[in-house]
Formats: structure tokens, C-alpha cells, sequence
């Protein structure tokens, strides 16, 4: 489902408020400390990312009746994403995106994408521990990983519960 014209400039001005959105976000980040984690690798095209989008939302937005029909509604109508479930316990909203094409894994809509879309991975650089598909090009290291893994090694653990620390606080270099 391309974009129209119509679409494509709402959502250009829904992505204007999202870059001044995040700006402010990441000025007040950067204000609380740099993020905990760098980003390594690069896009390897596996569209794992696009075939489920998922985005957090506010407690009021996921319990309100009439807030939580206008986030599903805008996302259907603007960004072209179905509803397709929601994890409770972290308060997301999954999407089925209409503009990705599993078989080219390609977004028909690519120049009118999203804020979100956009920014991925990149806005999960301050995340508490991100976490990233198995078949994606990214991963992040943690930046104070050096003195975590020599902490980790003093501690004398057994070998593979070294091993599962550091793959699953993501210590690698």
C-alpha cells in the first residue's frame, strides 16, 4: 500500500514533531549521562525489524479506552500498521506493517517512513539491555564492558556462566 500524497504529508509532519520529540528526549539523556551502550554492524537487510513493528506506550494510552483507539487508529490510518497484538506486562502495541513486502523485504513507502522506523536502532542505545533480532546486522556493546569482564573474572565463575554473562550483558568487543 504506497503512500498518497495526502498521507505522505501528514506523515511528514507527524515526523517533524517526532525529530523535535526526540531531540528533546536525547538532550535530556544526554543531560542524565551518555548512553550505556554503542551500536556496532549495519542494516544486513534481513526486514525483521519492519515485519512486526513494535512501540512502547504510556499506561494511560494502553488502559484508556479512548486513548488507546486514537494510537491504533492514527498507526492504521498514517503509518499503514495493523494491529496485531500487545505484550501487558511491557505495555507495547505490536503492528503488522502493510508497507513491507516479506518476499522483496522491502518498505513500498520507504521515503514516507516513520519517525520510528527511522530511528532504529539507533533509539535503543539507551536502553536498559537492548535487544536486537537474531538475523539483524546491529548489536551494541556495552561502553564500560573492559571493567565489567575483568569484575566478572575476579569473581571466579565457572567458565560457561562467564561465558552466558557476558553474551547476555553483551560485554563483547
Amino acid at each position: 500500500m504506497k503512500d498518497g500524497p495526502l498521507r505522505r504529508f501528514i506523515k511528514r509532519l507527524a515526523l517533524l514533531r517526532y525529530t523535535f520529540d526526540l531531540g528533546v528526549t536525547r538532550l535530556v539523556l544526554r543531560a542524565q549521562g551518555e548512553p550505556r551502550y554503542r551500536l556496532t554492524g549495519a542494516c544486513n537487510g534481513c526486514g525483521r525489524c519492519c515485519e512486526a513493528p513494535t512501540i512502547p506506550v504510556s499506561r494511560p494510552v494502553f488502559f484508556l479506552r479512548s486513548l488507546r483507539w486514537l494510537t491504533l487508529t492514527w498507526h492504521r490510518v498514517v503509518n499503514g500498521f495493523e494491529y496485531a497484538g500487545e505484550d501487558r506486562r511491557h505495555k507495547l502495541f505490536i503492528f503488522r506493517c502493510t508497507h513491507y513486502d516479506p518476499v522483496t523485504k522491502q518498505c513500498d513507502s520507504y521515503e514516507s517512513r516513520p519517525g520510528m522506523c527511522r530511528d532504529y536502532p539507533r533509539n535503543l542505545a539507551y536502553s536498559a539491555l537492548p535487544e536486537f533480532f537474531p538475523e539483524c546486522g546491529y548489536s551494541s556493546v556495552y561502553k564500560k564492558s573492559e571493567q565489567l569482564r575483568k569484575a566478572l573474572e575476579q569473581a571466579n565463575l565457572p567458565p560457561e556462566k562467564y561465558e552466558e554473562l557476558v553474551r547476555k550483558l553483551q560485554l563483547k568487543e
